[in-house]
């Protein structure tokens, strides 16, 4: 039996899995049990950050294994108050709350907003349809894409949706239980859609107007994807909380809800927790990856994240069956006429991984390391896959 059959029969099946067996990786490449080399345009799905065994990070956490991994959040680390004074000084937020994933800082948000909501007995919370929030109960419930919620039964009370980038369609939802909106300012399951200035700047003055909570999801878009910190810094709109996680430590689990103060103070000690949230390992890990960032890596992001836009667009040209190239720095997506799914298998076998948003969309999310020749690299092999089409 091989590695490959031999997962098949003990690893639950909740992944279509491609039928390689990663080993290792370098950079931008990955490479399987064989040793084949893929250029790696995956990244974790917008987790590997500085991409695969990067120096300082690998040594970092090599370091802190060595000292403490773990402790309880009984106890102050130096490395978690560290992850957060420079996660304070460089946003427009006052507390963190650490924890493990993106569902998990989505979870702590409808929490803290319902917390926030209750002093005038308000619940309820709006989402976005097509959005994508996780798959814990409360933030799939908060999923607006019903197919994700098929088989569940009752979801948690109080969650209605709005069109995406539609005002109107949000006010016609909005009650007098309304205390939060929550929005990913670039969606990324959802096929790879990012909100139009206008429409957060209103949503911001509605919330401003009527002592609304503003969420933002920045699980995916956020960590320096767009080429600022935060995702907000990009779009202008300042939430009063926003929840992030995946490259925010490298390829370590870490999530993380970053919230102003009169948030901040919905939570006493005991209302909500984490064991393993900001422990000393993932809080080690991260701060690399945030100095790292500040340190030229956003700048990179900036400038490569127009020529990956340059290059696609190359290709829309080229192939009618790409109808659009949407998104921003290192997440954008071609959407086309035809499901992407043979074509991600064929970009595999040329050494290429690529992931989809959706049947039709192929997504972008590198490593924010990424460079030019690799963007080359990997349009050279996405276009001659396209050309069998």
């Amino acid at each position: 039996m091989n590695t490959f059959e031999q997962g098949k029969e003990v690893v639950m099946n909740t992944y279509n899995r491609f039928p390689i067996v990663l080993e290792k990786g370098d950079g931008m490449y990955v490479y399987d049990e064989n040793g084949k080399k893929y250029l790696d345009f995956v990244a974790g799905i917008a987790v590997n950050s500085l991409g695969h065994n990067h120096k300082k990070l690998a040594e970092t956490i090599a370091k802190q294994a060595e000292t403490l991994i773990h402790c309880s959040n009984l106890y102050w680390t130096k490395p978690q108050i560290s992850l957060a004074q420079k996660l304070v000084d460089n946003s427009d937020f006052d507390k963190i709350f650490f924890c493990n994933s993106g569902a998990e800082s989505i979870e702590a948000a409808l929490k803290i907003a319902r917390k926030y909501g209750n002093k005038t007995e308000r619940y309820e919370i709006i989402t976005m349809k097509h959005s994508f929030h996780g798959r814990t109960f409360g933030a799939i419930t908060a999923t607006g894409q019903p197919h994700y919620q098929e088989g569940l039964g009752a979801l948690l009370p109080g969650i209605k949706y709005a069109e995406y980038n539609n005002f109107d369609s949000l006010l016609k939802v909005l009650t007098d239980k309304t205390c939060a909106i929550l929005i990913e300012p670039v969606q990324g399951e959802g096929g790879i859609h990012p909100a139009d200035v206008e429409y957060l700047k209103k949503i911001r003055k509605l919330c401003d107007e009527k002592d609304l909570i503003l969420l933002f999801d920045e699980v995916q878009c956020g960590v320096g994807r767009l080429g600022t910190l935060f995702a907000y810094q990009t779009f202008g709109v300042v939430p009063d909380a926003v929840c992030t996680a995946k490259g925010i430590a490298g390829g370590v689990p870490m999530g993380l809800m970053a919230a102003k103060q009169k948030l901040a103070d919905s939570f006493k000690p005991g209302d909500h927790a984490s064991t393993f949230g900001g422990n000393p390992l993932a809080a080690s890990a991260a701060n690399v990856v945030i100095n790292e960032l500040l340190n030229g890596i956003l700048n990179n992001v900036k400038e490569n994240g127009i020529y990956l836009t340059e290059k696609l667009n190359e290709l829309k040209k080229k192939y009618s069956i790409i109808t659009d190239v949407r998104g921003l720095g290192y997440m954008q997506g071609i959407e086309l006429s035809i499901p992407v799914s043979d074509i991600i298998n064929q970009t595999i076998e040329n050494g290429l991984l690529l992931v989809n948003a959706g049947k039709n969309v192929i997504r972008f999310v590198p490593s924010l390391t990424a460079e030019k020749s690799h963007i080359d690299e990997m349009t050279e092999i996405l276009d001659s896959v396209l050309s069998k089409f």
